[in-house]
């Protein structure tokens, strides 16, 4: 046939240009088709194929992803602090895990099985399991790790396991498994051996085998010195008393490098303005704030360690504080040496040597400023505690100099000018001290007592509503809030504050008894009955709270029942008649006439010029037909006769006064109405059904209110006069919340 001419039509097709096609010609173009070299024509692609769910590789890739999700969810619900959302998440997990396993060996074949989501749901149960303390299970967990071969790396989890022995004291168990750890570790890994044999150490401390511990701190010292070896090293030797150890640790403690940088990074070295907004901007970062935590904790080491060791590695607690000292300032811990002596000076205070105390104090007037500030605001408490005001504002007037930011000498500038009466000023004080720190909550308290003495009522009472916001339960300051209450009149809201102050101290029989007293006032009785006899069943020494018990039982006509309160009374003031007198009542009231003459004989060999007790003498003796009833009568007239030659010496003597001195009359006249009829009034105390008492006239029925003559002085002086109703007593803590000495006078 031969080679087809280049446009031949053959078989029904043109045969293409095949010098052109690649161009987009074709001879079809010749026929009066447009350009179209892209082949827009032909209309849009056709949709991409949708992949399939329903493939069996699929739904792998899908439940291994769910896994991986339940993981993260367990991981962030534990690190939110929700441990039991984090267990469940984390069992949901294990069991999609398994199913997952499953379809694995029934699709794939084994060697495709993701051993690393398999550890990862294993490790992150235990860790589970662990956090919410279901020790046994996390256990069972780890060995499953452990002893599974095809895990590389797994022994590491043995310092996991360790740590739950620890937990659960089985301090053998966790020494073992600490060691295995260790043995499984290479030692490339220098920082995770040195937290390991730290472990260790601390496990041997607390099976008290400090020798053992030794070699292990003594190890992390040589190997990567850090602070919380050292001190467990000086622990150590402090547990076995070696002095010369002792001093040794200490150094290579102050000696152990901080791993943070100079503090003079953050001083601006000159004007460029953008320098300074980078000083700025890292000063306050969190790198700088973990660099002053790793800081205050170096020196809370240091310290509790040179309190600790000082009394013990010298002769005498000053010279081995001195010591201590002198270390410190050959360190890199330069700026504690002045903290350390202001702590020397306190634990002078806790010895009561309060003369050394002063002298090491005084050794700062010539330091620097903050430390002479600290140092004069302890003198200044100190000498505020010895009630030597004088030189207390003395000292408190330097350490304002000194350093006027210092809420801690302010607050003692204000207590001085409080004890001086000078209460404008000392408020002044305080509340500068709460512009200078508004957490200061001793200024706080004192500036509410300083509006407490100036009556104004209200402004004290704001001060405590914000320190009880402070300090949630504070007994002293609910204590103060019910007392405002009750000075403003409003005993509901004083009742509601003391049922607070109970809820905080049970067993306060003070409140206790003011609740009793409060709602006496308000005339519910039973209510005040119960709290009476909580504040009794507490501290059953309260004269006024037996006082009102034994009335409650009078006046509910079971005096059989008053007997042992006023027995409690006549135990507790034993020269007061009047309480022995109440008792022989009770008992002549309750038809125990044989008691109750025993009694008053009793009290009348102690009493004999008592006409009172001689009177029911009298009285009971006519009734009974006792042949004593002549001699107790003959008592009776001469001791009538004897009180009625006082009373007129007593008037006499104020008849005398008068005509000599008008004025000195007066003033002599009451003080002897006063001393003549101070030990009567005595008996106004008691209720008016206490005071209803048997006259000679009636010896079995109390039928009038005559009261007691009690023809004694107390030899405890007059006592403040109470309501007949309820006995009265207001609790005012006036106290000062006075600066502590110690570590918390001295700025951060």
């Amino acid at each position: 046939m031969g080679r087809p001419m280049t446009g031949a039509v053959q078989d029904g097709a043109a045969r293409p240009m095949t010098a052109v096609r690649a161009a987009g010609y074709t001879k079809a173009g010749f026929r009066g088709s447009s350009f179209d070299p892209l082949g827009q024509s032909r209309g849009p692609a056709p949709p991409l194929e949708t992949k399939s769910e329903d493939t069996p590789e699929e739904k792998i890739r899908q439940l291994e992803k769910k896994v991986n999700e339940l993981i993260e969810e367990s991981c962030i619900a534990n690190s939110n602090g929700d441990q039991k959302q984090a267990l469940e998440k984390a069992k949901e997990a294990g069991r999609k895990e398994r199913v997952l396993v499953r379809q694995r060996e029934q699709i794939l074949s084994p060697e495709n099985i993701n051993l690393d989501l398999t550890y990862s749901v294993l490790l992150n149960l235990a860790t589970q399991y662990s956090a919410n303390e279901m020790y046994a299970e996390a256990l069972n967990t780890y060995q499953v790790i452990v002893k599974n071969k095809m895990f590389s790396h797994a022994g590491r989890l043995k310092v996991n396991m360790a740590n739950i022995y620890l937990k659960q004291r089985n301090y053998s168990k966790a020494i073992k498994f600490y060691r295995m750890a260790l043995d499984q570790i290479p030692g490339a890994h220098k920082e995770m051996r040195i937290k390991i044999m730290q472990n260790i150490g601390v496990t041997f401390v607390k099976t008290g085998q400090y020798a053992d511990a030794i070699n292990s701190f003594e190890h992390i010292m040589s190997e990567s010195p850090n602070l919380k070896a050292g001190f467990n090293l000086i622990l150590c030797y402090f547990a076995l008393g070696d002095q010369d150890k002792m001093k040794k640790a200490f150094q290579k403690l102050i000696a152990a490098p901080l791993g943070i940088d100079d503090e003079d990074k953050y001083i601006s070295p000159g004007d460029d303005p953008h320098t300074n907004l980078l000083i700025e901007a890292i000063k306050n970062d969190s790198l700088h704030q973990m660099e002053r935590e790793r800081k205050a904790l170096a020196e809370k080491y240091i310290m509790t360690a040179a309190k600790l060791i000082a009394p013990v590695i010298e002769t005498s607690f000053d010279i081995g504080y001195d010591w201590c000292v002198e270390a410190v300032k050959t360190s890199q811990y330069v700026e504690l040496a002045n903290d350390l002596e202001i702590n020397k000076a306190i634990t002078f205070l806790k010895q009561k040597n309060f003369t050394q105390a002063v002298e090491t104090l005084k050794m700062f007037e010539k330091k620097d400023s903050r430390v002479k500030s600290a140092a004069a605001t302890n003198l200044s408490f100190l000498y505020l505690l010895e009630k030597d005001y004088t030189q207390a504002d003395v000292y408190a007037d330097l350490a304002v100099t000194s350093d006027r930011y210092n809420p801690s000498a302010l607050t003692n500038k204000g207590n001085s000018l409080f004890l001086n009466g000078d209460y404008e000023r000392a408020a002044e004080y305080y509340k500068e001290a709460l512009r200078n720190d508004s957490s200061c909550t001793e200024s706080l308290y004192n500036l509410g007592l300083t509006y407490k003495k100036l009556n104004r009522l209200e402004n004290a009472l704001d001060c405590f509503h914000k320190l009880h916001a402070i300090l949630r339960n504070s007994a002293q300051v609910v204590s103060q809030i019910a007392d405002l209450y009750e000075m403003l009149d409003d005993p509901n809201q004083a009742i509601e504050w003391l049922l607070q102050l109970r809820n905080i101290v049970p067993t306060d029989s003070h409140a206790l008894a003011k609740l009793g007293e409060l709602y006496d006032t308000q005339g519910d009785k039973s209510e005040a009955f119960h709290y009476y006899c909580e504040s009794y069943r507490y501290f059953p020494s309260n004269i006024e709270v037996i006082e009102w018990l034994g009335a409650y039982y009078i006046d509910k006509k079971f005096c059989e029942k008053a007997v042992k309160y006023f027995e409690r009374a006549a135990l507790i003031q034993p020269t007061q008649v009047k309480w022995q007198l109440m008792l022989a009542s009770c008992h002549r009231r309750s038809g125990n006439y044989q008691k109750a003459l025993d009694k008053y004989k009793e009290i009348h060999q102690k009493f004999p010029d008592n006409v009172e007790c001689l009177r029911f003498l009298v009285r009971l003796c006519t009734d009974i037909g006792l042949k004593e009833v002549q001699e107790y009568t003959t008592k009776l007239k001469k001791a009538e006769k004897m009180k009625e030659l006082k009373e007129q010496r007593v008037r006499s003597g104020r008849d005398g006064s008068a005509r000599s001195r008008r004025e000195g009359r007066e003033g002599s006249a009451s003080s002897d109405s006063g001393q003549s009829s101070g030990t009567s009034a005595k008996g106004e105390r008691l209720s008016a059904k206490l005071k209803a008492l048997p006259t000679a006239n009636d010896p079995y029925e109390a039928s009038s209110n005559q009261e007691i003559d009690v023809s004694y002085i107390d030899p405890l002086g007059p006592q403040m006069e109470r309501p007949k109703t309820a006995a009265k007593k207001r609790v005012e803590e006036e106290e000062f919340a006075d600066e502590e000495l110690g570590d918390d006078l001295l700025p951060e």
